[in-house]
């Protein structure tokens, strides 16, 4: 056996910002960290399918991020895949993580983030089993697609910057997204 111990748990899948995982019939979790993103996790109990996505923002607002990095698109992605996998819509079920503050005096996307995606939810007849979102902590999510569990870990209290700080970068040196 290489790299593997007898009866240990498949290593996790990480997804970062902008990605989506589902099941794949390995039994292997699915993984990701979060601050003010948002990631669902979906399962379709009677299919033995399910999938997580982490999105970033609720909506484009005109930025050059990939489609997924927004909640409607990252939806809708994960849900479609799930279909292709043998979901039925009808019976998906969501369990939904995310949406912290991590920085103070900025706009609060982590609160924007939760309150896109149980809308989402609850306009799509999808029931949201479990969730934990908002505070001030980052989060290590672990989903098993194939039976629904999740599990979280905070992640320490974030420390909030109450001002934002300048560095100095030369001009060269910037880089806008």
């Amino acid at each position: 056996m290489t790299g593997a111990t007898a009866g240990a748990e498949p290593r996790p899948r990480h997804i970062s910002q902008g990605e989506y995982a589902s099941s794949d019939g390995s039994g292997r979790p699915i993984s990701t960290i979060l601050g003010s993103c948002v990631a669902t996790c979906l399962h379709d109990p009677e299919a033995g399918v399910g999938g997580m996505n982490h999105f970033l923002l609720p909506e484009a607002n005109g930025s050059a991020a990939p489609a997924a990095s927004f909640g409607i698109n990252a939806m809708e992605l994960l849900i479609n895949d799930l279909i292709k996998k043998g979901a039925d819509r009808r019976r998906l079920t969501a369990k939904v993580f995310g949406g912290a503050r991590m920085i103070a005096g900025l706009s609060d996307v982590g609160a924007k983030n939760a309150a896109f995606v149980l809308d989402f939810l609850k306009r799509e007849g999808i029931p949201c089993t479990a969730q934990s979102l908002g505070g001030t902590q980052a989060r290590r999510i672990q989903f098993w697609p194939d039976d629904g569990r999740a599990r979280q870990k905070l992640v320490g209290e974030a420390v909030l910057v109450e001002k934002p700080v300048a560095v100095p970068v030369a001009p060269s040196d910037v880089e806008l997204f």
